[in-house]
């Protein structure tokens, strides 16, 4: 048998080798407050990704303008059609629809992120924004050139913006 119980650590071993403590609590409650944590986890990603891609959005395509970019960009994000298709078999001209373009953006955004990770560094708008702009590996690297900084610069103020409307309206 796996599970044992030692009283006088106040500790209880699980199935999987690992010791929790012994809180008195029923254990529903446990369960209950790391679900909660990951829903507020989540919510959180969730928020800071919004803004992120609202910033970029901003930068790239304030005006929502339909004709494409001087590399052929399309759409509130500015995708180029290789970045597009890596995400989706809808056709390119559909980056000019916001719903397509930002179904395309989430998952863009997640495989960043995901990068990052990886490479063991912290996820911040500037980040995200270098890469978006200049790519996920040029970002690895540092190799970025210097016009992409500023357009990251403008990007995470847009997102400190955006945080700072987000607190005050919840706040009133």
């Amino acid at each position: 048998m796996n599970s044992v119980v030692r009283k006088s650590t106040h500790e209880i071993r699980v199935a999987s080798g690992r010791c929790l403590p012994q809180t008195g609590l029923p254990r529903w409650v446990g369960t209950l407050a790391v679900c909660l944590g990951l829903v507020l986890a989540a919510n959180l990603h969730a928020s800071d990704r919004w803004e992120t891609l609202e910033a970029i959005h901003w930068v790239e395509n304030p005006e929502n303008s339909p004709a494409p970019g001087p590399f052929g960009e399309l759409g509130a994000y500015q995708f180029r059609r290789s970045t597009w298709y890596t995400y989706t078999s809808v056709p390119f001209e559909y980056a000019r629809e916001r719903t397509h373009s930002d179904a395309v953006a989430i998952k863009h955004y997640e495989w960043l992120k995901r990068g990052f990770e990886r490479a063991g560094l912290a996820v911040t708008p500037y980040r995200i924004a270098l890469a978006w702009n200049a790519g996920l590996s040029a970002t690895l690297s540092g190799r970025i050139p210097a016009a992409t900084h500023q357009y990251a610069r403008r990007v995470a103020n847009i997102v400190e913006s955006l945080k700072q409307r987000t607190a005050r309206n919840e706040g009133q």
